[in-house]
């Protein structure tokens, strides 16, 4: 299977398919096509009379300030220079990629007026795992990512750095050892690569990964303190949730039915006198439930954005190029912060069960050991626990919610969508840490059901805890445990359904 840049619609799963090398990405002739029929229209406004901004006019407060022919190359080359202002840590490698995969795209619909030539290029980094060194902050989402883009592109024209292992080198020697010579930009062609939100995106893109795997994951470690507390599954019925039909919602009282089937723990307390759970446990549905519905509106506003054309001006023939604002970012900051207060929530009420199974009720014994007094068994992972949730509580705080005027007010509203999607990285991997503990604690408080067993999916989960993180009975160093936990779920080890 091949995918065909800018003709094939394009989705997070293709992204980072193209990015493991699973699928291989061409450039058809049809997007050739477009391309070039693109590139020949900006070529007669660069050398025509009339202004056209970015074209053969300055940028930003410039835009009044006409460029003549001669200078219109150098004006790109320092467009990519003087944006490349980013600071702080690297990005991870991946996400450079992603970012390029995104972009590649993005010009192959036919609007930005880039040479066939300069996407070849971009092609080359990709397929060869040439992978630009770009710093983490910097960008205010409008126009896009300029910063973090411009750090991308440099190597392009011979600056910047390239990841060679774990080390960055100097661009220039890097494409000497492919015996590639650097570009020397056209007309449009560096507002074209640096106008987007491609670093916006590639941060969605992964989350969104990311998130998919743990909303699943909650449930299954939701369902297993259930089990361990000895909670009700009646919550879950589907007759309850017809009524109230969020799709989210119907979906995981559907899976929480689903890790409960035929558990004879279940089966074992159907007639106690508790008449009712703690929301923590009875709520999962619309708690987790909701947290689904917010991912579902970022994929779908995602995928919108990956087969957009994000730059500045948009090119629709020879004689108009639109000066618009498709480079803002607001539609995914926006919802980038929505889904992060509910991957936050995630971590939120899994918090909650984690302490609900230390209280000692139920036939649990307190802190989940036997030995209370000498032992502490399990009382401290919950502090960590706490502090991770209060720490995404801290990172919830809307970065799409403010703006700062920039480029002297003629960009005097920014979405700031590039920290929404740091943040809401930055979330999930808290997020991760938190439901390793509570599968920690929920495996220890299924020891207490023993001999009852559970069902097909939590026992495999079971065996997959044990086989890296032994029951505690006299208290030990749990740092290697928590550890060997966190490994499991950012290796994606647990069995969902």
């Amino acid at each position: 299977m091949t995918f065909k840049y800018g003709v094939d619609h394009l989705t997070a799963e293709k992204v980072l398919a193209i990015a493991k090398g699973e699928l291989r990405a061409v450039i058809s002739n049809e997007a050739k096509d477009n391309v070039i029929r693109c590139r020949k229209h900006v070529e007669a406004m660069a050398n025509g009379n009339k202004a056209v901004y970015g074209i053969n006019t300055g940028f930003g407060p410039l835009c009044d300030v006409q460029i003549t022919a001669e200078e219109t190359n150098k004006l790109q080359e320092n467009l990519l220079i003087t944006h490349a202002v980013g600071v702080g840590s690297p990005i991870d490698k991946h996400l450079s990629k992603i970012m390029m995969i995104c972009k590649v795209h993005a010009l192959c619909l036919g609007y930005s007026g880039v040479r066939l030539d300069l996407i070849e290029r971009i092609l080359y980094f990709i397929d060869h795992n040439l992978l630009p060194v770009v710093p983490e902050q910097g960008s205010v989402g409008a126009s896009g990512d300029l910063a973090p883009l411009s750090h991308l592109f440099l190597p392009l024209i011979g600056v910047g750095e390239f990841w060679v292992g774990d080390r960055s080198e100097l661009a220039r020697n890097v494409l000497i050892k492919h015996n590639l010579k650097p570009l020397v930009l056209k007309a449009k062609e560096g507002l074209a690569l640096i106008n987007g939100t491609q670093f916006i995106l590639a941060h969605t893109i992964v989350g969104l990964d990311k998130m998919y795997y743990l909303l699943n994951l909650a449930d299954v470690s939701g369902a297993m303190s259930i089990e361990g507390y000895q909670g009700s599954s009646s919550p879950f019925k589907g007759e309850l949730h017809k009524i109230r039909p969020f799709k989210g919602t119907v979906e995981v009282a559907e899976r929480m039915t689903m890790l409960l089937y035929k558990s004879q723990n279940v089966v074992s307390h159907e007639d106690c006198k508790r008449v009712q759970d703690p929301y923590s446990m009875r709520c999962i549905p619309q708690v987790h439930g909701a947290s689904r519905n917010a991912y579902y509106h970022l994929k779908e506003l995602a995928e919108i954005e990956m087969n957009a054309v994000t730059d500045n001006p948009i090119v629709l023939n020879d004689t108009e190029a639109i000066s618009g604002g498709n480079f803002h970012g607001q539609p995914l900051a926006m919802a980038l912060d929505y889904t992060s207060i509910a991957a936050s929530e995630l971590g939120n009420i899994a918090d909650r069960r984690c302490y609900l199974l230390l209280e000692g009720k139920f036939g649990l014994p307190r802190l989940l050991t036997s030995g209370g007094g000498l032992n502490s068994g399990f009382m401290i992972p919950q502090y960590t626990t706490a502090a991770l949730v209060t720490e995404n509580k801290s990172l919830c705080f809307p970065p799409s919610a403010d703006s700062v005027p920039t480029s002297l007010g003629q960009e005097d509203h920014v979405s700031m969508g590039s920290i929404s999607g740091r943040k809401f990285n930055q979330i999930l991997g808290n997020l991760e840490k938190i439901l390793a503990i509570e599968l920690m604690y929920a495996a220890q408080a299924l020891e207490f059901r023993r001999p009852n067993t559970f069902s097909d999916i939590i026992e495999a989960n079971f065996r997959i805890i044990r086989e890296k993180v032994e029951k505690l009975e006299d208290d030990r160093l749990l740092k290697g445990d928590i550890d060997a936990m966190i490994t499991l779920v950012t290796n994606k080890a647990f069995i969902l359904r």
